[in-house]
């Protein structure tokens, strides 16, 4: 009853894996990590003296044992891994906000500088007479054939 259940538990992980994988909701570099988890579970289902055996040529008592440290060690693997991409992604998003505060610092500036010459702009289209239309000058010329 046992092994049934721990084989189970074995296509559950690995059916969980491929679904999440296949609908993006879990990129591939982690994927693999836990597909890999979900083929070992597999195997040591399958074959339920071989994690007997591996205990015994370690010189762990019980295979539970084992199991248990390998489970711990495997999860710290993982938080430090995570702990490790939230600091690359911490600099980023720091980064990125620098960035963006450094435009916006520019925009505002430019439209200062935009709304004063409009401003000035409009003051000396009062006092003079209209500017003849300057659009020839920035058209340019197109090849003849």
């Amino acid at each position: 009853m046992e092994s049934i259940a721990a084989l189970i538990f074995s296509l559950l992980v690995l059916g969980s894996v491929v679904f999440l994988l296949r609908g993006k909701g879990l990129r591939e570099k982690y994927a693999f990590l836990w597909l890999l988890v979900g083929i070992a579970c597999l195997v040591l289902t399958a074959i339920p003296g071989m994690l007997r055996g591996f205990t015994t040529l370690i010189g762990v008592q019980v295979p539970s044992n084992l199991l248990f440290a390998m489970g711990i060690i495997f999860l710290t693997g993982v938080a430090l891994h995570l702990s490790w991409e939230v600091s690359v992604l911490e600099e980023e998003a720091r980064t990125l906000s620098e960035e963006a505060a450094i435009g916006r610092a520019r925009l505002e500036e430019l439209e200062r500088k935009v709304e004063a010459l409009s401003s000035t702009a409009g003051d000396a289209g009062r006092n003079t007479p209209a500017a003849p239309s300057t659009t020839a000058q920035w058209q340019t010329p197109r090849p003849t054939d």
